[in-house]
C-alpha cells in the first residue's frame, strides 16, 4: 500500500518498515503522524552505531511505495510478556508497574521476576522505588520517577472507605 487512505493513522509507539520510491528501506517505531500532511515521523537505530542514541527520520509517504505496520506483531509480544509475568508468579502490582513503564519506555523486559529498562535499570521485587537499582544517572532517575508516579496514581485510585455513622448520628435519629 503507498501512503495511507482516508481514515487510516499510525499509532504512536507502532514499529513500521517503508520501502522508499528510491528503493531505500526504512525501520522505526512512530513518534508522530500528520494526517493532512501525510509525514511520518520514525525513531529508527542510530546510524553512528551507538545504542543510546536514536536516529529520528521524517518520512513523506507520497515517496512511499509500501509501508508495513507491526502492529499484530507488537501486540503478540506484549501478550507474551504478560503471559511471562503470570506464569513467573509476578505479583499483580509488579504486572501493573511493567505496564506503567511499558507505556512510556518501549524497551523494557522481564527478567526472571525483575524488570530490565534499557538494560541499564533493574526492578526487582517489591517493585518500589528503592528496589530500583542501576547505575547512577539520568536513566536510573527517570525510572525512579515513573515507579513513584505509579503508586501515587494508585494510591489516589484507592477507593475511599465510608465513614460510619457517628454516635452523635444515631442518637439523633432514635
Amino acid at each position: 500500500m503507498a501512503a495511507p487512505g482516508p481514515g487510516e493513522y499510525f499509532n504512536v509507539g507502532s514499529r513500521v518498515s517503508c520501502l522508499t520510491c528510491l528503493g531505500q528501506q526504512l525501520h522505526g517505531e512512530v513518534v508522530a503522524f500528520d494526517y493532512p500532511s501525510k509525514m511520518l515521523t520514525l525513531k529508527c537505530a542510530s546510524s553512528s552505531g551507538k545504542a543510546n542514541l536514536s536516529d529520528v527520520i521524517l518520512v513523506n509517504l507520497a515517496y512511499v511505495s509500501e509501508v508495513l505496520v507491526n502492529r499484530a506483531r507488537a501486540e503478540k509480544e506484549d501478550k507474551l510478556s504478560q503471559a511471562y509475568a503470570i506464569s513467573a508468579g509476578v505479583s499483580i502490582e509488579g504486572q501493573q508497574l511493567f505496564q506503567t513503564i511499558h507505556k512510556t519506555i518501549k524497551e523494557c523486559k522481564w527478567q526472571e521476576k525483575n524488570i530490565l529498562v534499557m538494560e541499564e535499570v533493574l526492578i526487582s521485587p517489591p517493585y518500589q522505588v528503592d528496589n530500583c537499582k542501576g547505575k547512577e544517572g539520568s536513566a536510573l532517575s527517570h525510572v525512579r520517577k515513573i515507579v513513584e508516579k505509579h503508586f501515587r496514581d494508585a494510591e489516589s485510585q484507592k477507593p475511599v472507605p465510608h465513614s460510619h455513622q457517628t454516635q452523635k448520628d444515631s442518637a439523633l435519629s432514635s
